[in-house]
């Protein structure tokens, strides 16, 4: 398969992505604002990754990796131009000028697409049988931007590994604190799925120039064949990152998992088993104690947290979705509702100082 053109919606997160993908040289244009363009247009990206067994981090540097790099504003792209198109950004911000018209013209290119949001683009859900959608819609900041979308032109990539933007960073750089593996499900026809079979390859097949030889490095992209294993998510955001946010203000992730491990076990228990529910492996999802274990190393508090204590009038919703499919299925969990309910609050204040 010759080298891909890929469009993604989303730098900071998506320049994660691209510099495993730059490995295979593969095209990739980043949809991002004015200043973030302007410097990887200039100098490419910069992602720091930690690899196990090396003290050092490795500098991945766009510029010196076999692919190309672009970047641009939502304005004047041509979703048909690509073989490929990944979603990147936050929910909320598909509503936002520009970015809304360009993901509607995405869905009418019947370009295959690939979210790695964490909040699941509601066509995908609907890849998700004996639901009924409409009450669903509820959760996302705004349904209609996703009318446009055959959901059999759409996949979902969980995205299991953490980075942030350094405190001291340019917009251009981006440092992993989690480096596991992103893991997306197949599409519904085989030949969108084996342009993600190529990338998995590649990403596989890439090694770096260390001083002491070529190494190999993590951040893999894993494509399988169940539509739930990218859902395995879902109990890591409700037990953690949800968990994050409190009456008294926000708190670690790694606070979040183990101030009170019985509870948060219950709730990602719960959310492992409603998975199962709607039709998941038990083997497609992650056992509590390796999502525990990961969490000791999240000293820091979740975006979604931050976003709401900064004053956002939106955030992605993934909690109260879960708690919306639950409540379909004849569930619910007290902890979820609490939880539901004190984010519906905190952002009702947010909205309301917005307003004034």
């Amino acid at each position: 398969m010759p080298a891909q053109k890929i469009l993604l919606m989303g730098a900071s997160y998506g320049s994660l992505l691209a510099s495993k993908l730059l490995f295979g040289g593969h095209s990739i244009h980043l949809v991002c604002l004015p200043a973030e363009a302007d410097l990887i247009n200039a100098e490419g990206f910069k992602v720091t990754l930690p690899v196990r067994g090396r003290k050092d981090p490795v500098l991945l540097e766009s510029a010196k990796l076999p692919g190309k790099v672009t970047a641009g504003p939502a304005t004047g792209v041509n979703p048909g131009d690509y073989d490929l198109i990944g979603l990147c950004m936050q929910e909320p911000q598909y509503r936002s000028e520009g970015v809304r018209q360009l993901l509607d013209a995405v869905g009418k290119s019947k370009v295959p697409c690939m979210s790695i949001m964490n909040m699941p683009p509601l066509p995908y859900i609907k890849r998700i049988p004996g639901l009924d959608y409409e009450p669903l819609k509820a959760a996302y900041t705004d349904a209609s931007v996703w009318d446009s979308f055959d959901p059999t032109k759409i996949t979902l990539n969980s995205p299991d590994p953490q980075a942030i933007r350094p405190p001291d960073g340019k917009a251009n750089e981006l440092l992993v604190t989690l480096p596991t593996n992103f893991k997306c499900a197949r599409f519904d026809s085989d030949s969108d799925t084996a342009i993600l079979k190529q990338l998995e390859k590649d990403v596989e097949a890439a090694r770096f120039d260390a001083p002491e030889g070529k190494i190999e490095l993590p951040v893999k992209l894993k494509v399988f064949d169940s539509i739930f294993v990218p859902l395995a998510k879902w109990s890591m955001l409700l037990a953690g990152n949800y968990r994050c946010i409190t009456k008294d203000g926000m708190r670690t992730a790694k606070e979040a998992v183990h101030t009170n491990i019985e509870e948060s076990r219950s709730v990602y228990n719960f959310v492992f088993d409603l998975c199962v529910k709607l039709g998941a492996a038990p083997s497609d999802l992650v056992p509590f104690e390796k999502y525990a274990a990961a969490a000791e190393s999240l000293s820091r508090p979740a975006s979604a947290a931050r976003a709401l204590f900064n004053g956002a009038p939106n955030i992605e919703r993934a909690d109260k979705l879960v708690q919306l499919i639950a409540k379909q299925k004849g569930l619910s969990h007290p902890a979820i509702d609490a939880g539901v309910a004190l984010v519906d609050e905190l952002l009702d204040k947010n909205r309301k100082k917005a307003a004034a």
